[in-house]
Parts: structure tokens; sequence; C-alpha cells
């Protein structure tokens, strides 16, 4: 399965906890106003990289604890980014996504690729980012109204359950 990305990080500490490669998507439909990354907006552009290579790529470095979806915005991409996740677990690491949507949002969507993702996916980064709420003394997150969601006891539980960071 083929990714379009903008870049990949392969050892980074600011994208969730521990080391971990980062995936940065290419595409982002929200075009935050001060966003981190503007750069991945445009749909056209990036490269196309074939899943395995960035799973063998992350596979054979010991020190991650895990892999990052970042953008862009990831559920744009979702089925290769579902697919990629499950060979994460697979090898017994652990998957963080970020995205502009709200999980609420995510949900209603009603999308079986964005479903399997969610699926696949152990902390969730909810939110666009608003300027306005800019906050840098958050831990993994760029704006106040961004939740770190715990995905396992939200699927568990039936409800949102938030991480403490």
């Amino acid at each position: 399965m083929k990714l379009q990305v903008s870049g990949i990080v392969k050892e980074s500490i600011v994208d969730g906890k521990g080391i971990r490669t980062t995936v940065f998507t290419q595409g982002c439909p929200h075009h935050c106003p001060g966003c981190h990354n503007p750069q991945t907006h445009p749909f056209e552009g990036g490269t196309e990289v074939d899943i395995a290579e960035i799973f063998e790529e992350f596979r054979q470095n010991p020190i991650l604890k895990g892999i990052t979806f970042s953008g862009g915005e990831p559920f744009c991409q979702p089925a290769p980014l579902a697919e990629l996740a499950r060979q994460v677990h697979s090898d017994g690491r652990d998957v963080t996504v970020y995205t502009g949507y709200t999980y609420e949002q995510l949900l209603e969507k009603d999308d079986p690729a964005v479903n399997a993702l969610l699926a696949e996916t152990d902390v969730l980064i909810d939110g666009p980012f608003i300027e306005a709420q800019r906050n840098l003394e958050l831990v993994f997150r760029g704006s106040e109204n961004q939740r770190a969601i715990d995905m396992k006891q939200t699927r568990e539980r039936g409800q949102v359950v938030l991480l403490e960071l």
C-alpha cells in the first residue's frame, strides 16, 4: 500500500511518549491559522512511499517505542495508515495519531477505513490547532482545545478517557 508523505522523522521525542518515528502525511483540509506544518496542507506534492518500506526501517530500530502519524491530516489517508499501524502493533509497539478532527467527528464519518485507523490507535491527539489557545507548556499538544485520548480505555468504557500527560 502506498502513502503520500511530506516527510518522516526517524527518531523524535516531541511527537508522543518515548523515542518514535513520526510520519508526516501530505494533505490537510483544515488549514489551521498558525499551523506548525503548513507545507503539508496541499494534497499535491510530497512523496509516495510504500508502507512496507516505512515499517521495515521502523522495525529495524530497537530503541523506538512506537510510531506517530501527523500531518497534514492522517485521516485523509486512513487505509494505508491503519495497515501500517497494524504492523507496528504486531511488532509490540504503539501508535499515536494527531488529527485536526475531534474524535466525535471521526466517529460521525462512519467510514470503515477511518474506523480501522481508530481501532489501531493507542493515543489520539484530537482537535484543530487554535492559535488563540496556543500554549507552549502543553505536552504533545499545541493548543488548549486539543485532547490526548487513551483509545484503549475509550473503546473499553464507551466514552472518551483522557490521558494525563
